[in-house]
């Protein structure tokens, strides 16, 4: 299943060259995810204040196209299952007004406890099932 949130490109986003800066795409994927996350009862502060952290452990990133001010754009979260402990998001950034793909990533992660131990709880292994 793919899970999809709509953006709009703020000018202050842009860099020298009037594009997004690169390291901008970081936020939009971290806010996607999050989005995904609340949407399927998984709520990240409330397991932060139970010592439980969502971690990325790796992150790649093709970049396509560059996005400009005023571009309208979505960001599909496709969940995966990596490992035992480990997960991955599968995602793509598409410019709305045609669907052409500006970047395409995947973002592993896992959660840990307090003692910095992987593991992953039920709330989150469930989103892989």
């Amino acid at each position: 299943m793919t899970f999809k949130v709509d953006f709009k490109v703020r000018d202050y986003e842009c860099d020298l060259q009037g594009i997004v800066n690169n390291s901008v795409y970081f936020n939009y994927l971290e806010h996607a995810r999050h989005e995904f996350l609340h949407a399927k009862g998984v709520d990240f502060a409330k397991l932060a204040r139970e010592k439980i952290n969502l971690v990325v452990l790796r992150s790649e990133m093709d970049y396509k196209a560059s996005l400009v001010p005023g571009d309208e754009f979505y960001v599909a979260v496709e969940p995966q299952r990596v490992s035992r402990l480990k997960f991955a998001f599968k995602q793509t950034v598409y410019r709305k007004h045609d669907d052409k793909v500006m970047l395409s990533a995947l973002v592993i992660g896992t959660s840990v406890n307090e003692k910095g131990r992987p593991f992953l709880p039920e709330e989150v292994d469930n989103l892989f099932k």
